[in-house]
């Protein structure tokens, strides 16, 4: 293993307020003084100054340059060391996302970024072939490369809105560029993510490939992180834009959060120093677990951090709808996970790194060595959102979803007009969930899988429904002009009747986005 002190190191005067400007890697071309935000070019020895830098958004990671871990090395044996050097802070349609400049013992370089509350370490990457133009990679699009399949998850454009540090290379600052990422599929790892850069440079347009694996940050084993203690906390309170109200972010990933007071959701994708914007929300659905709750699920402390609503329609039956309720959980070390809450039960997934292998005619899907059948298509809409995101969600967002499962196993498939997300989890039971975060006594409204009839013969169980089905048809003639109830029905604020639910489905999240 390379020592990083033998790497030789370049240190000149910034041309714009000639404080020390260090280069660490041979491979960066620009830096970004810390002083005075100029950004500059090194032509050999000479620095040379070509613009200001805007400022950083504050993103309250817990990574900061100078930082250190171990990451498993390139040629697969043994362990290297990687410094971060510098920082990329991206948006597109998504939201915005950081990117870290890892600079390996060896000298090469790599990139730590943000991938669905977790992370992905990504190496530059040379392609046997020349890759196509970005408009030739259709989402949902399987294609080989290296004799590996992937599917395309994502072709988006994005613009780079601030950097620090030392860089390889620099796109302009606001000139959006496309960039397109693969999910690997096949079942012998998790996943592997590969990313084309279409961006332009000072000197042109180059395609950039890196091809990246999910980590932990506890398996990084990393030091130099910023101590919690030490954080300016004066950015993370500010007041609603809607009501004046107090409003406070517990997360550094934060995307999207509501006013305790009054529910609008406030948009932070601009960062807490820039304008917030603010959308009400109206027919506020009660959480069954509350916002702040801890519960211990899969050996691990998971706090509840968000919570949405959802609505689904099947696709050529509009009249056809279910909802569910899903609760967004977090651990420090561990990321994000989702609780759902469904009328066929509850159930833990999470984001999938890696992309399923799907049949031809979509009823069958293979991940990590397991086979699932379809369950369910159908269109999502978020109805209604509470607490913090680590994506930009929002009301009205639209997605549509394939559900699969076997056994107590289960895979969902979210597509929007950009991407494509997966996640993988696990049925549970309502006695287990209640367990987990003390609500014992809420068993009965928790109750999804519970099946009292189960004792009884069909004859019964037909005479028994035939009779609930008539009463409940009753009942609704009866109150067929009340209010509408947003726990369980699409609501509309206008005039004209609303369409009551008819059946229930496990549902997948909200797209969370990739690493961008």
């Amino acid at each position: 293993m390379a020592d990083p002190s033998s790497q030789r190191a370049y240190r000149a005067a910034c041309p714009g307020c000639g404080a020390p400007v260090s280069f660490r890697s041979a491979q960066s071309t620009h830096a970004v003084c810390g002083y005075c935000q100029s950004t500059v070019v090194r032509n050999g020895d000479v620095l040379s100054r070509v613009g200001k830098m805007a400022e950083l958004f504050d993103d309250h990671s817990l990574l900061q340059l100078g930082a250190s871990g171990q990451i498993p090395a390139a040629s697969g044996t043994g362990s290297i060391g990687f410094t971060l050097i510098g920082r990329l802070q991206y948006r597109s349609s998504s939201g915005t996302w950081t990117e870290w400049l890892a600079l390996e013992d060896d000298g090469k370089t790599a990139s730590l970024s943000e991938d669905n509350g977790a992370y992905v370490y990504a190496r530059p990457r040379k392609m046997k072939r020349d890759m196509p133009d970005p408009s030739k990679f259709r989402l949902g699009l399987s294609t080989a490369i290296d004799g590996q399949q992937y599917s395309v998850a994502s072709n988006d454009q994005v613009t780079l809105i601030s950097a620090q540090g030392e860089l390889p290379r620099l796109p302009p600052l606001g000139e959006p560029f496309a960039m397109v990422e693969l999910r690997s599929q096949g079942d012998a790892t998790q996943g592997n993510v590969i990313t084309l850069d279409y961006g332009p440079t000072l000197s042109g347009k180059a395609i950039m490939v890196s091809i990246g694996t999910p980590v932990q940050l506890e398996d990084l084993h990393i030091t130099g992180l910023k101590d919690e203690s030490t954080k300016d906390e004066k950015g993370r309170h500010f007041d609603c834009p809607s009501c004046g109200a107090p409003v406070s972010v517990e997360l550094e990933s934060t995307k999207r959060l509501t006013c305790g007071s009054c529910h609008s959701l406030i948009d932070l994708t601009q960062g807490i120093g820039a304008e917030v914007v603010a959308a009400k929300q109206t027919e506020p659905v009660q959480a069954l677990i509350p916002l702040g709750t801890t519960g211990q699920l899969q050996g691990k402390a998971w706090q509840v951090v968000g919570f949405q609503h959802r609505m689904g329609e099947e696709p050529d039956d509009p009249d056809e709808q279910f909802g569910w309720s899903e609760y967004l959980l977090y651990n420090a070390k561990a990321g994000f996970q989702f609780l759902v809450d469904a009328e066929d039960g509850w159930s833990l997934v999470k984001p999938a790194t890696g992309a399923p292998t799907v049949s031809a005619n979509l009823q069958e899907a293979s991940y990590l060595g397991k086979k699932y059948n379809l369950l369910y298509s159908y269109k999502a809409e978020t109805m209604y959102v509470e607490g913090e995101f680590y994506w930009p969600v929002e009301r009205g967002q639209k997605t549509f979803n394939r559900d699969y499962g076997t056994g107590n196993a289960l895979l969902s498939q979210e597509e929007s007009a950009k991407e494509i997300t997966w996640s993988s989890g696990v049925k549970l039971k309502a006695e287990t969930v209640a367990l987990a975060f003390g609500l014992k006594d809420k068993l009965d409204l928790l109750q999804r899988d519970a099946a009292p009839t189960s004792g009884m013969s069909i004859k019964t169980k037909i005479i028994i429904l035939l009779i609930v089905l008539f009463v409940l048809w009753m009942v609704y003639l009866a109150v067929k002009q009340d209010d509408c109830n947003p726990n369980v029905e699409k609501c509309s604020t206008s005039s004209g009747s609303s369409t009551r639910i008819s059946s229930g489905s496990w549902g997948g999240y909200s797209s969370g986005g990739s690493h961008k």
